[in-house]
């Protein structure tokens, strides 16, 4: 069998690896493997197909994957509305029980319920928000 056969073939299974890991390094063997099937097919001897695999996959490795990466990372998703809301501290401004109360989160007043419905938080109490239920700020006791 023709070496760069063999080189060709090293490079779709790189290929199909690089498609289950997502990783960028398994794609960039599978061209420098191409490069060096190309360089086969010319008719260069062993020794120097396996140099030219060597500098294409440190090329590749060291050149272009950290730029492939770095526009492959996507930016941090930020919380919006509600969402946001949930683990802020906040100030308790009427006592706070399983049922109701009151708080102010950040500058607006919340009504709001114990996340431990056996709780009563007196007012002044900071809390943590646990969760936001509609309208309502499940908070829990900081002191707890």
């Amino acid at each position: 069998m023709e070496l760069w056969v063999i080189w060709l073939v090293l490079a779709v299974v790189l290929g199909i690896a690089e498609i289950f890991t997502l990783t960028a390094a398994l794609g960039l063997l599978g061209a420098a493997s191409l490069v060096t099937a190309a360089a086969a097919a010319l008719g260069l001897p062993l020794p120097l197909q396996l140099l030219v695999f060597a500098l294409s996959s440190a090329a590749g490795i060291v050149v272009i994957r950290p730029i492939a990466m770095r526009h492959i990372r996507q930016p941090q998703l930020q919380r919006f509305g509600v969402e946001a809301l949930v683990g802020k501290p906040a100030y308790v401004v009427r006592e706070v029980t399983g049922r109701e109360g009151r708080v102010r989160i950040g500058g607006e007043e919340w009504s709001a319920r114990a996340y431990d419905e056996t709780l009563v938080i007196p007012e002044g109490a900071t809390v943590d928000v646990i969760e936001i239920e509609g309208a309502t700020a499940l908070v829990y006791p900081r002191e707890y």
